[in-house]
């Protein structure tokens, strides 16, 4: 059933962002951004909490799981570090996800040669 409650909870965020894309003249990147945004809004509001509770990876793998991250992570080196957390906990949660696609990013581009289209 946990399986279920994922794939569900990743599609609905998926099909939500390509109606966006279909419906509005937003491109791509400007839905990352309201993605990114909106996961970190209701992370403050503590909303999102429970939606990560019932789908697990499938709210936290996509954008809005970022957002989320990052959200998670002010909140938390707040509490221990008071207002100065508001600048170094979105980046401390988030680190190892950053780091990780710039270092694919580039054995990408190291390994593989790009075709010129025509």
């Amino acid at each position: 059933m946990d399986y279920i409650k994922v794939f569900v909870t990743g599609g609905i965020i998926c099909v939500i962002a390509q109606i966006l894309m279909d419906k509005t003249k937003l491109m791509p990147a400007r839905v990352l951004v309201i993605y990114v945004s909106l996961g970190t809004f209701l992370t403050g509001l503590g909303i999102y909490e429970h939606v990560v509770e019932f789908g697990g990876a499938g709210a936290t793998v996509p954008l809005i799981g970022f957002g989320y991250s990052l959200g998670k992570g002010v909140i938390e080196a707040v509490k221990t570090s008071g207002f100065l957390g508001v600048f170094t906990g979105g980046m401390t949660a988030t680190a190892g996800g950053i780091t990780a696609a710039l270092l694919f990013g580039y054995l990408a581009a190291v390994l593989f040669k790009p075709k010129d289209t025509k």
